[in-house]
């Protein structure tokens, strides 16, 4: 991975077509520094002295033309276009760089060989997030021999409860239940107590009613029956997404309007799944920008996403997505998110054969090991 911020190529030195490929090349760089139209003397103070504003001027007016810049004004600067920003990812697709620091962080961020799997790939997109500023999502196998370790009931009112099921690989299930009658505040404490005496992690419950009896063995049942059944029939990639409060750092979203239309994205998982699909089939790092993410948001959104597979054992598992603005730094970001995929394939990988755990790519067959999911005490009749 390269680290060295690379120099400016002095236009002085390069033929004519190629003076104007550096000259945009050149106002690209500035504006996803500043945010802000680039002027022709702007451009030329930094690192275009060697050309004339009027030159430059001509420049800007032939790639305008082209379709690679725009005036929001008459008087004003250039910006990119969709089309300048793809010219731009195409020329540095293989040539990510990632800062000393940076590399140091995402390392430490990373490196944990845990038997929690999720609680691994959940912190791991959050260090990316944060170290990207961008919107983070992840597409995951699924991983075997995992099983409920705690549960919490959460009351929401007299007729309904939350059930939240943690499991030891560190993932979160959570169920609604329909209460066929309203039932009080210790009730809901005494079921809680009932599903960790089941999965022998407490003493048996005393229930006031043999009503109530029934009623936690049935909640029971139901949610574990769900759990159990989710599990098994994994026909499509568990998804985790992190960072989207990331994009209101952009002024690109401070229109509601743009914000909701990008972020919609990211409530389609069927959308999020077909573009972390691309590039693992890809089998390399992937980008979308402005338009080219049609119909995964509306048409005008102007923002990209940039993906990269990751692997466990030399085999593809998942992908790894970045979501922000088209004013993105292309350049370090292809080389945080290739690095990220490769440090996450390096721990999964040791995690995955220090602690024996099997995993599993979607598919319409159910494939399960009930003992690897379910604990209760068998020895036990509950009432």
């Amino acid at each position: 991975m390269k680290t060295a911020t690379p120099k400016k190529i002095p236009a002085r030195r390069l033929p004519k077509t190629d003076r104007e490929q550096a000259v945009l090349i050149g106002l690209i760089e500035l504006y996803l520094k500043s945010g802000k139209p680039i002027g022709s003397h702007t451009l030329q103070e930094n690192g275009f002295d060697s050309l004339s504003s009027a030159t430059i001027r001509n420049y800007f007016g032939k790639m305008e033309e082209q379709g690679y810049l725009k005036q929001q004004h008459t008087s004003g600067g250039r910006i990119p276009t969709e089309k300048a920003f793809r010219l731009y990812a195409d020329s540095l697709h293989s040539q990510g760089t990632v800062e000393n620091a940076q590399e140091k962080m995402l390392l430490e961020a990373i490196d944990s060989e845990s038997r929690e799997i999720g609680t691994t790939l959940n912190k791991a997109a959050e260090a990316l997030s944060e170290m990207t500023r961008c919107a983070v999502f992840i597409s995951a196998p699924r991983f075997d021999h995992d099983f409920v370790q705690d549960v919490k009931i959460i009351p929401i009112d007299p007729h309904k409860l939350l059930s939240v099921l943690i499991t030891d690989f560190g993932l979160i299930r959570t169920e609604t239940i329909y209460l066929e009658r309203p039932v009080d505040t210790p009730f809901f404490r005494s079921l809680e107590e009932y599903f960790l005496w089941r999965m022998n992690k407490g003493e048996k419950p005393l229930f006031l009613k043999e009503s109530d009896a029934k009623t936690a063995q049935r909640i029971y049942n139901e949610i574990m029956v769900r759990h159990v059944v989710g599990y098994a029939n994994f026909s499509h990639e568990d998804i985790l997404r992190t960072g989207l409060s990331k994009l209101l750092a952009y002024p690109e979203f401070n229109d509601a309007a743009a914000l909701a239309n990008s972020l919609s994205l990211l409530e389609d998982e069927t959308q999020m799944r077909a573009l972390l699909q691309t590039s693992a089939k890809n089998n390399e790092l992937t980008s979308w920008i402005g338009d080219e993410l049609c119909p995964f948001v509306p048409p005008g959104s102007e923002c990209a996403v940039i993906a990269t597979p990751y692997r466990i054992h030399q085999t593809i598992a998942g992908a790894v997505a970045l979501l922000g603005p088209m004013r993105l730094p292309y350049k370090n970001l292809f080389g945080l998110t290739q690095l990220f995929a490769d440090c996450l394939s390096q721990t999964l990988t040791k995690s995955v054969y220090k602690h024996k755990i099997s995993f599993r790519q979607p598919s319409h067959a159910p494939q399960v090991d009930h003992t690897s999911i379910l604990l209760e005490n068998k020895s036990r009749n509950p009432k």
